[in-house]
């Protein structure tokens, strides 16, 4: 799978090696991972996804939990520093105590001790309940919004979708992810390759249009992200039909933001892996806030 070596055991967590990750394409310009758009919104550079935050994790997650985190298994997560392309980050787990059904504290960090995210990793059902389902997710005022006016709690997403092997298989021999664990682009446990967390977001995500016309042109990033297997691992070339909708809209000094749940089922309707998710769009990069109007 990969070198254990790579992790190291320190007051009660789980540390993986430090990484410097890289957007794997190239932003263009209106992406926040383009470092004029970026640093035109007050940011360093261009910014690293989220998801690709989560890839330092799959390592520390099965020496905690075992090869069961990718069939039971969940990683949630809040982004709380920006970082941008080749700045270094350790990924830490809790040690878990044993049990059936265990959640621990998970965490990005860089050097200095830089909380890049925080929230929770666990497997089974364990109580409390994970870091991002314990977020208040009480919407703003309609009156509040302008990109995401008209949008509502309940508004349905959906679509069929699958992750190719080929992509992420091109991923690890570019050295693209940090740590790669085998199954990712050989045989599993359960048979062919298997999804690392930033496809699974890949498959569970929105596909641009759901959200209404005036977030098209305004700049957007992830704020949070957990993802959930009930019946995983989310294999690769396998095609799921992907339902969910819209939970939460708010506003904040910033943003706005839309929370949103996805779940994918395979072919027999077997229920195999969710998401809830949290996009922010600049207000900065949006013309209905040309007259400096605060989200």
């Amino acid at each position: 799978m990969t070198d254990s070596d790579t992790i190291t055991r320190a007051g009660g967590t789980l540390r993986s090696a430090e990484r410097r990750p890289h957007m794997r394409v190239r932003a263009g310009a209106g992406s926040i991972h383009d470092d004029a758009t970026a640093q035109g919104l007050g940011f360093r550079g261009g910014t690293i996804a989220g998801s690709i935050h989560m890839d330092q994790f799959p390592a520390l997650l099965v020496e905690a939990f075992g090869q069961r985190w990718f069939e039971t298994g969940t990683l949630s997560l809040s982004f709380k520093h920006a970082t941008i392309s080749g700045e270094p980050v350790v990924a830490v787990v809790g040690i878990p105590p044993e049990g059936a059904d265990v959640q621990v504290e998970a965490r990005t960090e860089q050097p200095d001790g830089t909380v890049v995210a925080e929230g929770t990793a666990s497997v089974g059902r364990p109580d409390p309940a994970t870091h991002l389902y314990s977020v208040d997710l009480r919407p703003s005022p309609p009156d509040q919004l302008r990109m995401l006016a008209g949008l509502a709690p309940g508004s349905p997403l959906g679509h069929q979708a699958s992750v190719s092997s080929g992509p992420v298989r091109e991923r690890v021999e570019a050295g693209g992810l940090p740590d790669p664990l085998g199954w990712f682009s050989g045989p599993s446990p359960w048979g062919g390759p298997i999804a690392n967390p930033s496809s699974v977001v890949q498959l569970l995500r929105n596909r641009g249009n759901e959200f209404g016309p005036h977030v098209r042109g305004a700049v957007g990033l992830f704020g949070a992200i957990e993802i959930r297997h009930h019946g995983g691992p989310v294999l690769l070339d396998t095609t799921y039909q992907v339902t969910g909708e819209v939970v939460a809209v708010g506003a904040s000094p910033r943003t706005e933001y839309v929370w949103y749940d996805t779940a994918a089922s395979d072919e027999d309707g077997k229920l195999v892996a969710s998401m809830r998710m949290q996009l922010r769009w600049m207000t900065a990069s949006s013309p209905l806030y040309q007259d400096g109007g605060q989200g």
